[in-house]
């Protein structure tokens, strides 16, 4: 069930009418079901899966958190990583054998699981002992599929006050629906509509040049953010409506100075979890400067890992944490540099020309994570920087690639207005719904109604939908 289809056009209402009308006793229950039933709309066996997750992370955290001996604890603890690891590497790395369909979300709601068994491991969190509202946390179906990937001490304790919410909060529902609003704007009327040109590109890029291999990064790169940050933000906002608050998956990645900068703005909840249960467990930057480029690689190895089996996920990581350690190892010397020559850091240019290349840096990288094989993203790379064709910028080949001219015209309009939005984020770190809620009302209501046109007219449509149609259903 997709966000943006008429079945959960129906299912939101319903589901948020009768969660506020039950007794408030039996409202975990409801969501629970209710989750359920929208993770089972893809395919029902594989709600099988998820449930055995739950079990096992919840009897795992009650063991955990019943006894005191070392032995014990660590046992129940690696038995837990094994079955759910191996589960998700039987699906995600090793089913190209088998006639297996990927369990849409499994990365996400495992990583969920685990981080909270191994924060009960740690004694960061107490041990959840009501079952229906440990597994609706590991269910919950806004962020199920595609995150964020949340914390128990952000979700579990919410879940652990449902009574508390209360039925009919105006600021908070009008709030939840904008942010649903604008999710779908980013989706519909930009990542989709974009789309059609990286899928142009990548599709056959054996005759094009520099130019419109360069639009085809470019256009990849504002998809995957478009698509990505749709999804976070339309759960986040469903959630919201419903009485929770999830995390901020996205702030504003693509105005970052540096590519550390650039991972604490992308996908939050996924580099914060790498970060907190991977990187430093190995020892993070406390064991030295070449320890430290080696938690680095390896952590982002694991995250490339992550997003599929494919040695181009892998290459993808290995950039991102190359791009870190070579960061850390010219951070000495270009300040130096910049001392000698006086440069003025502060200014406008020297942060645009940071975001800039940074910006240039991520995009090369996408290339590995879109184009599907490594020697595809390595002949891309190589046209982008041997077949130069300048000409192509006065020829029109932007109209060749898969949209005419008043799509791009539309689609330039709609990045025009995402780049405002983000900027004014950037610097005044207030959202849509904040920046709204300050204005007059027949402002509010007038770019309200301006969204819900755009979406609804110049919204891509398709006569089929499927899981793939939200990037990230596929990790």
């Amino acid at each position: 069930m997709l966000f943006h289809s008429v079945h959960f056009l129906i299912f939101f209402p319903v589901v948020t009418l009768l969660f506020f009308l039950i007794p408030k006793r039996l409202r975990a229950f409801w969501l629970l079901v209710a989750s359920y039933y929208f993770y089972m709309s893809w395919n029902a066996r594989y709600a099988l899966l998820i449930g055995l997750s739950t079990v096992v992370t919840y009897a795992c955290a009650l063991v955990l958190a019943r006894t005191d001996k070392k032995s014990v604890r660590i046992l129940s603890l690696v038995c837990n990583l094994a079955l759910n690891l191996g589960i998700l590497f039987f699906f995600k790395y090793f089913s190209f054998g088998f006639d297996v369909l990927l369990p849409v979300g499994i990365s996400f709601y495992t990583f969920q699981a685990l981080g909270y068994t191994i924060d009960v491991y740690r004694g960061d969190t107490q041990a959840e002992k009501n079952f229906i509202r440990y597994a609706l946390f590991v269910s919950f179906f806004p962020q199920l599929v595609a995150g964020p990937i949340e914390r128990s001490k952000r979700l579990l304790t919410q879940i652990d006050a449902i009574e508390e919410i209360r039925v009919w909060e105006y600021g908070r529902i009008t709030r939840g629906l904008t942010l649903m609003l604008w999710g779908l704007f980013i989706k519909l009327v930009i990542a989709d509509r974009i789309a059609v040109i990286a899928d142009t590109v990548f599709d056959a890029p054996f005759g094009y040049g520099s130019f419109e291999l360069l639009c085809g990064a470019f256009a990849f790169a504002i998809q995957i953010y478009c698509d990505f940050n749709a999804y976070s933000v339309i759960a986040k906002g469903a959630a919201l409506v419903l009485g929770f608050t999830l995390m901020d998956n996205f702030d504003t990645p693509y105005l970052a100075q540096n590519v550390t900068e650039f991972w604490n703005r992308w996908h939050i909840s996924l580099s914060t979890w790498f970060r907190d249960y991977v990187y430093i467990p190995l020892g993070g930057n406390r064991k030295g400067q070449l320890r430290k480029y080696v938690n680095l690689m390896i952590t982002f190895t694991l995250s490339g890992i992550w997003h599929g089996a494919g040695l181009s996920f892998v290459a993808w990581g290995l950039c991102h944490g190359a791009m870190r350690v070579m960061q850390e190892m010219l951070q000495a010397p270009l300040k130096k540099l910049g001392d000698l020559l006086h440069v003025k850091r502060e200014t406008f240019s020297m942060k645009l020309g940071k975001i800039l290349v940074t910006d240039f840096c991520v995009m090369l990288a996408w290339v590995f994570f879109r184009a599907g094989s490594v020697s595809r993203a390595l002949f891309c790379l190589e046209k982008i920087f041997t077949r130069p064709n300048p000409w192509a910028l006065f020829g029109g080949n932007l109209y060749t690639l898969g949209l005419d001219r008043f799509e791009c015209n539309v689609l330039i309009v709609a990045l025009v207005v995402l780049l405002a939005h983000d900027l004014y984020l950037y610097l005044k770190k207030e959202d849509l719904p904040a920046f709204l809620g300050r204005q007059n009302l027949w402002f509010r209501w007038g770019v309200i109604i301006a969204l819900i046109v755009c979406v609804l007219v110049y919204g891509i449509y398709g006569v089929e939908f499927d899981s793939s149609q939200f990037i990230y259903f596929q990790f």
